[in-house]
């Protein structure tokens, strides 16, 4: 995981907020000082909340869960996209659906619809379509792809939300603690930290302050996407090997009986052998060699 030092985050603008007036007092925790009407954010603490974020994301991707990347502002669409392409996640830059979450059913059946479409362009009936109704499914297709192609493998409500402006994503919120989802932000002093679980705060609005914070939460997840891939790896030696002992143990038990089996035939083919001839037989014998006497 990548470790940003104080003048990272100072060089990348993390501390500039916005202006007194805007303010939102429960950031007050986070605020430094005030320097020509505009607030300062403690990166001291910024530096603090962006590990724990950091760690806490590292263990959802960890456990194999999703976590769903919001940002459709300007600035940081691009970033995010780049960015979050590379570690295989969810994201959302274009505008949020509203009822993503809440009614994740339609937007799952709006994602198979294209996925229907993209099979229909294999077969023969695409070819008999006409060329308007052909040009009317392709940009049907070319509209979900814009605002759902990102979330396209997205199967279920994802285990956590990363937001870069919870005042312009404020749908994504509600809908998150509606269903308890855990969510991460990046929040600038005119934000309100108490409506997410881990606040980052952080300037949302410089592009470069933007890439650092992103590009350190998806260093987190790639890693913990690693140390999952090796453990499962590691568990599927595992299981190998111990798979082969049993095999080896089941094949020595058999070898073992047959030995013994072959023992006991032996050693009943020598008893047999040994043992006295019937009463019946040895009288017979002895009465013929009396007559012959």
């Amino acid at each position: 995981m990548i470790q940003v030092s104080f003048d990272e985050l100072l060089e990348a603008g993390v501390h500039f907020g916005h202006l007194r007036r805007k303010w939102n007092p429960n950031m007050a925790p986070y605020i430094f000082m005030e320097r020509n009407g505009i607030h300062i954010l403690d990166l001291y603490k910024t530096q603090a909340k962006l590990e724990e974020a950091a760690n806490a994301m590292k263990q959802i991707a960890k456990s194999g869960r999703k976590i769903l990347f919001v940002a459709t502002k300007k600035q940081a669409k691009d970033i995010v996209s780049e960015t979050i392409k590379k570690i295989n996640m969810p994201y959302v830059t274009e505008r949020w659906p509203g009822g993503m979450l809440t009614n994740f059913a339609t937007i799952r059946k709006a994602v198979r619809k294209m996925t229907n479409i993209d099979k229909m362009m294999t077969t023969n009936s695409w070819k008999n379509l006409s060329k308007r109704e052909r040009l009317q499914v392709t940009r049907e297709r070319a509209k979900l792809e814009k605002n759902l192609g990102s979330i396209a493998d997205m199967n279920r409500l994802p285990a956590a939300l990363f937001v870069v402006d919870i005042i312009k994503e404020n749908i994504a919120v509600a809908e998150a603690r509606k269903l308890n989802i855990p969510i991460f932000a990046m929040v600038d002093t005119n934000s309100d930290p108490t409506l997410v679980n881990f606040p980052v705060p952080s300037n949302d609005d410089a592009s470069k302050s933007i890439a650092l914070i992103v590009n350190v939460v998806s260093s987190a997840v790639a890693e913990g996407l690693a140390e999952r891939k090796m453990s499962n790896e590691k568990n599927a030696k595992d299981r190998k090997d111990t798979e082969t002992l049993a095999r080896q143990s089941k094949e020595s038990k058999i070898k073992a009986e047959s030995v013994k089996q072959a023992e006991d035939e032996e050693d009943m083919k020598v008893e047999k052998s040994t043992t006295k001839r019937p009463r019946t037989k040895i009288a017979k014998k002895v009465y013929k060699q009396g007559n012959t006497i």
